[in-house]
């Protein structure tokens, strides 16, 4: 009995690289015809790549996008291609997707339902489609949506369904956030199961700015059940084969009229499905994950783990730069980010600088040392004691009958980040930032001190979840000294300072950071989930205070469903109280 071979294409693409990423779909699309693919389909947007943001108001950067489309689509041969890209018609602008076979473009499909929360701001440069439409290939009719089309059970797939779609290919950027797979799997499944329809499900994979997209492309049967998922984080082409079931109609792709398209009605229906998966024997090309491969499921530190280190080494070398600088003080945040740092780029592409002060610890010293050596990455230290005496005898007119505080605190921080900005302009080496999501969220941090750098790698993980993610790095050898883990934490700007002199113990205060600022919850929502109501107002105020921190940050990856920057968007000048 014939069969389809349906390939998904969890590709990384760069955004406003239309060259290179043309390029790099036409290779995959000769990689799944060396599969013997039928079909291949590509991520979301995948010539512009996502998201292009404001580059979409630039008229040369739509016409790129185009002429790099039309050399894909000449491109293709046996197998038909969906492709995502940019679509202009008069001055409206779509989200859409390309189907292409033999050197054509056989037919189009828009977006229609347009994202517009959190990180998506769709609505700002897109029209939704209207016309929903089904595609034939050979003996199999298929349909074809994008993203948030698939999330709601009124969509385009139950329409497509009822015209007589089998097979439903959905083309995806869907960020990374933990736990999101079982998100999207749980989407798949429902949509698959209500309308007893296939649903091919491709992901864009890389990092992108602040986001992450984590690939996991997925297949799921009419009954519901993932045939197929393809790793997260990495590239790869997930091929399946699925058995024609009921009556098969001969024929190849063909286009529709432009009127039949305009109001919806596509390809002709045909009955497609099955559930079983075969393989002839073939050549197949590296990264090629066959149906009856399902990628295993990842722990939580694991995920969040690669996560970060994709994003970090996509984020350096897609910007250009080769070496990364950090500073090291011996604590748990700036241990974890070198450890990302050199799994993501190399050790022998991380730095790192000690810049011990008067009130710098032997024993940090030594802990920074030990970690450099277990990384095998490059290490030197550089002494701020001295700069930093001459900065209090510059400034000891005018702080003439003042006591210390944190103003000389700070200065210590400001004269390291100094420190890391002149090794960066010197020698091209991007700096990494160590700052966590509890430390960002209250403003436990010096602008223009520890704050200053091109990244910040764990902006967006809280303190316990530092602890947790380097414990689970250390399972695979000792990298991060034990007495980093069990002394307790401390910036080390005066004499037996401890992070608990100034904030609530971590376990207290990360939970209280979850509920108000990913879960938008109100203080006295917290407070009756069991919060002291003290503390949570303490809490909160510390985080509204604080937004003129954040809003001077650089970015750093994306892993929890609501982080600072993209999915925050507070005003600076701000008198509401939520008290």
């Amino acid at each position: 009995m014939p069969s389809l071979r349906i390939a998904l294409a969890q590709i990384n693409c760069t955004v406003g690289d239309l060259k290179g990423n043309a390029k790099k779909i036409q290779e995959w699309i000769r990689r799944a015809e060396k599969s013997g693919a039928d079909i291949v389909a590509f991520p979301e947007l995948a010539i512009t790549g996502y998201p292009p943001e404001d580059l979409l108001l630039r008229h040369s950067f739509i016409e790129g996008n185009l002429r790099a489309l039309r050399e894909v689509v000449r491109a293709t041969k046996r197998a038909t291609a969906v492709i995502g890209f940019v679509e202009k018609r008069g001055r409206d602008l779509f989200n859409s997707a390309a189907v292409a076979r033999q050197g054509r473009l056989m037919g189009i499909y828009r977006k229609i339902l347009l994202p517009n929360y959190g990180v998506f701001d769709e609505k700002r440069y897109f029209q939704p489609g209207r016309a929903v439409a089904v595609f034939k290939h050979k003996n199999a009719t298929f349909g074809v949506n994008i993203c948030e089309d698939v999330w709601f059970k009124e969509g385009p797939t139950a329409r497509q369904a009822k015209m007589g779609a089998k097979f439903i290919i959905t083309l995806n950027a869907s960020p990374y956030h933990a736990g999101k797979i079982k998100e999207r799997e749980k989407v798949a499944r429902d949509r698959a199961v209500e309308n007893k329809v296939w649903i091919a499900y491709v992901n864009l994979v890389g990092g992108q700015d602040e986001l992450v997209f984590d690939g996991q492309s997925i297949i799921v049967n009419p009954q519901g059940e993932v045939v197929a998922k393809a790793r997260a984080f990495e590239e790869e082409l997930l091929v399946v084969d699925t058995l024609a079931l009921g009556k098969l109609l001969s024929g190849s792709l063909v286009p529709p009229s432009a009127r039949d398209f305009a109001h919806g009605k596509g390809f002709r229906s045909s009955a497609f499905g099955g559930n079983r998966a075969r393989f002839q024997p073939l050549s197949v090309p590296e990264n090629t994950c066959r149906a009856s491969s399902i990628a295993r499921n990842l722990s939580l530190e694991e995920e969040v783990y690669r996560a970060l280190v994709l994003g970090t080494r996509d984020y350096v070398r897609k910007n250009g730069f080769k070496k990364v600088v950090i500073g090291l003080s011996g604590g748990i945040d700036s241990s974890l980010t070198a450890a990302v740092a050199c799994d993501a780029l190399g050790k022998e592409n991380v730095v790192g600088v000690a810049m011990p002060s008067p009130y710098s610890s032997k024993v940090s010293s030594e802990d920074a040392r030990e970690l450099a050596k277990n990384l095998g990455m490059r290490f030197f230290s550089v002494s701020i004691g001295r700069v930093f005496k001459s900065y209090l005898q510059t400034l000891k007119h005018s702080f003439r009958g003042r006591s210390p505080d944190v103003t000389e605190e700070n200065l210590q921080a400001r004269i390291r980040g100094n420190i890391l900005m002149a090794l960066s302009n010197k020698f091209g080496w991007l700096v990494l930032t160590t700052g966590n999501k509890s430390e960002m969220s209250v403003g436990y941090a010096t602008l223009y001190g520890d704050m200053a750098g091109g990244f910040a790698v764990i902006k967006d993980v809280p303190k316990t979840l530092v602890y947790r993610l380097s414990e689970w790095r250390n399972k695979g050898g000792q990298v991060i000294p034990k007495r980093v883990l069990e002394k307790p934490p401390s910036a080390e700007l005066r004499p037996g300072q401890k992070d608990t002199d100034s904030l609530p113990p971590y376990e207290r205060l990360d939970p209280i950071l979850k509920y108000y600022v990913e879960e938008d919850k109100e203080v006295q929502e917290i407070v009756s989930a069991g919060f002291e109501k003290a503390l949570t107002q303490r809490v909160a105020a510390m985080v509204d205070k604080n937004e003129y921190k954040r809003r001077q940050a650089p970015p750093g990856v994306k892993i929890t469903p609501k982080s600072f920057g993209k999915d925050r968007r507070m005003p600076i000048t701000n008198k509401y109280k939520n008290l």
